[in-house]
């Protein structure tokens, strides 16, 4: 798992749960399906009302942290992430590569995404920055996203929320 640039898939894992549309019955078994190479084999990727509640809650906190307006804000988003992980890390090459899990081997569903979205966030934020994590700006989307920009001059969750909101000011401009 790649856990040390602002890319990596960890942080990526971070963004899709946040994004996750939780005002549909099975969100939950959706977003783990759809990340099950995460786990380690033989995990169950069904999760109960509890942990379900604590996915949530989870995916709260990238979300508070993507929205925070200054560093001090950030750290205690941060923080607080980082006090729900577990971390045992050890090195695998199951892949091919040798790389870090930060989750132990038979940590349960709710450890392994805590762990893993915690440790990514860390990364990107202690490496690149707290500002690299946001919002989308768009009128109609509250998207989180992480700036992979040269220069972090990042507002929009993809070309096509930068495109919509660019016509719909040259449209007003051209109202008035």
């Amino acid at each position: 798992m790649d856990y040390d640039t602002y890319e990596s898939n960890a942080v990526e894992l971070a963004v899709d749960l946040a994004n996750t549309g939780r005002d549909v019955p099975g969100w939950d078994e959706t977003f783990l399906t759809a990340h099950e190479d995460w786990f380690t084999p033989g995990t169950s990727l069904h999760a109960e009302g509890r942990d379900v509640a604590r996915l949530a809650a989870l995916a709260d906190l990238v979300r508070s942290l993507a929205a925070a307006d200054d560093q001090a804000s950030a750290m205690r988003g941060l923080n607080d992430l980082l006090g729900l992980a577990r971390p045992r890390p050890y090195a695998t090459d199951h892949d091919g590569e040798l790389h870090l899990h930060y989750a132990r081997e038979d940590a349960g569903l709710l450890e392994q995404v805590t762990t893993t979205v915690a440790m990514g966030l860390s990364q990107l934020v202690v490496q690149h920055g707290w500002q690299r994590l946001g919002i989308c700006s768009a009128e109609t989307c509250d998207d989180v996203y992480v700036d992979t920009s040269r220069n972090a001059s990042r507002r929009y969750c993809s070309n096509t929320c930068a495109s919509r909101s660019t016509v719909a000011a040259y449209r007003a401009r051209r109202r008035t």
